[in-house]
């Protein structure tokens, strides 16, 4: 075995927990921001907002949730408590809570209603629950705060059944001269193992890596398989928001966009971790609703772009939806999730029917594995020097982009494949890429084909592909 050869097995060797793979495989979910903010029409809150402001008269969880189905998402996850410290619980630590509000008399729970819609509608929940508060008077004292934190963690944790991802960013604008918490994230993580073992810690945690952005910006390429300095929660902070100024939504860095190639993982060989990426972006230019916003709403092909980039290049899509004062989504949000969702069936439902054929080995059902996942991944022979899958059609037609999956309980393997089409005995390439992982979603201009023709060029490992499909052109 070559020195290369070795390498490659290395790299191929790093794989996901059942989490993991379970996070993965929902590919897109929704992001509920809703709370004091939404009350006072603030982005960042400064904390000690009086609890009689919060009071949403028409607050529909069901809506919300059944406006986040519609356009196809597997999941919800809910502002428990941002950076102003305003608990949508009643919190038995904090009288900063919805128990302080005049909405429900008092007695109401936001948590429990979204939890509880949810489930009603086969979506998995979520929580954010905002290590910043501006309100509690013990952050910034150390021990203190992180008891006050991991007890609403772990309230949070208890009281509402299964959940599917706990959301944590690095967000704080303090400022030189603010307060210094400095965040015992062992200890919340142990939380999260301990009550929560299925459940995901995202961005400032080990299980799910943010993507560098809230612009819905994507990477040429996305590896799961990064240097374990990543998982640097403090990192992550140092890279996060400072400043509530509207320009960060926006910004997307040039740094930064090759973090597992071979060439960006020399030198880190032996301390390599699966960190795979989450998308996360607004559907308006803020996170909370705004009634100045309302005009502001991205578009079905803006959003969709992003989708097919996010979902389709290894990484999963966080739509965030922001409900108004009164506790409804606007319709303007819920006609756009709708018309989101039919855009994705239309396009899962252009996949064409094709007969498999593969370069070695037999080929499962990787053709008919999309959407989804197939039982019998392909697996070629491990001296086939160019393993490749062609998909014959019936006949002639224009195809647009082609959907290729690895199964990744074997890891990350593909380095570069090249996607072909033929039409009248001449071949020509649709389109190619580098990393692949759990799915890549390569669009190219519509090209009338009879066969298209996936060859894996460079791989760490011998590939085990889960599936390829190509989909074909709107009419």
């Amino acid at each position: 075995m070559t020195t290369a050869e070795a390498h490659g097995r290395a790299l191929a060797a790093v794989r996901p927990s059942e989490r993991q793979l379970s996070w993965q495989a929902m590919e897109f979910y929704g992001f509920v921001h809703f709370g004091m903010n939404t009350m006072t029409d603030r982005e960042w809150g400064e904390g000690h907002d009086d609890p009689a402001a919060f009071d949403p008269a028409g607050l529909d969880a069901d809506q919300w949730v059944t406006a986040l189905k519609s356009a196809g998402t597997t999941g919800v996850i809910l502002t428990c408590k941002h950076h102003d410290g305003f608990c949508l619980w009643p919190s038995d630590v904090t009288t900063h809570s919805v128990a302080s509000s005049p909405w429900r008399g008092g007695k109401g729970d936001v948590v429990a209603e979204v939890a509880d819609a949810a489930r009603r509608h086969g979506l998995r929940f979520g929580i954010y629950l905002s290590p910043w508060d501006r309100t509690e008077a013990s952050y910034g004292s150390g021990t203190a705060y992180d008891d006050f934190y991991v007890a609403q963690l772990t309230e949070l944790l208890t009281r509402y059944g299964p959940v599917f991802s706990v959301w944590l960013d690095g967000a704080n604008g303090e400022g030189p001269n603010g307060k210094v918490q400095v965040y015992d994230w062992d200890r919340y993580y142990a939380v999260v193992r301990e009550l929560q073992p299925d459940a995901v810690i995202s961005v400032c945690g080990p299980d799910v890596r943010w993507c560098g952005n809230e612009a819905g910006d994507t990477r040429p390429d996305e590896w799961s398989v990064v240097p374990r300095a990543l998982q640097d929660a403090e990192r992550t902070a140092d890279r996060s928001q400072k400043a509530d100024d509207g320009a960060f939504a926006r910004l997307v860095r040039s740094d930064d966009r090759d973090l597992g190639s071979r060439v960006a993982l020399a030198g880190h060989e032996d301390d390599l971790v699966w960190y795979p990426a989450e998308v996360n972006t607004s559907i308006r230019p803020g996170w909370f609703h705004h009634p100045a916003e309302d005009a502001a709403i991205r578009s079905v092909d803006e959003l969709f772009t992003v989708y097919l980039r996010a979902v389709g290049g290894n990484s999963c899509f966080l739509l965030n939806v922001p409900p108004a004062r009164d506790g409804r989504m606007r319709d303007i949000d819920v006609a756009v999730l709708d018309r989101l969702g039919r855009r994705i069936e239309d396009f899962r439902a252009r996949r064409i029917e094709a007969t498999a054929t593969v370069s070695s080995g037999t080929p499962g059902d990787i053709a008919t594995a999309w959407p989804g996942r197939g039982r019998t991944p392909w697996r070629p022979d491990d001296t086939d020097p160019l393993p490749a899958v062609t998909l014959a059609f019936a006949g002639p037609r224009p195809v647009e982009a082609v959907v290729l999956g690895e199964d990744i309980t074997q890891g990350q393997r593909i380095e570069h494949v090249v996607v072909r089409g033929r039409r009248d005995g001449r071949w020509t390439t649709l389109a190619e890429a580098n990393a692949v992982g759990y799915q890549r979603i390569l669009t190219f201009p519509p090209a009338e084909v009879d066969t298209v023709l996936a060859e894996v060029t460079e791989a760490r490992d011998t590939p085990v592909v889960a599936r390829v499909a190509a989909i074909g052109a709107a009419s």
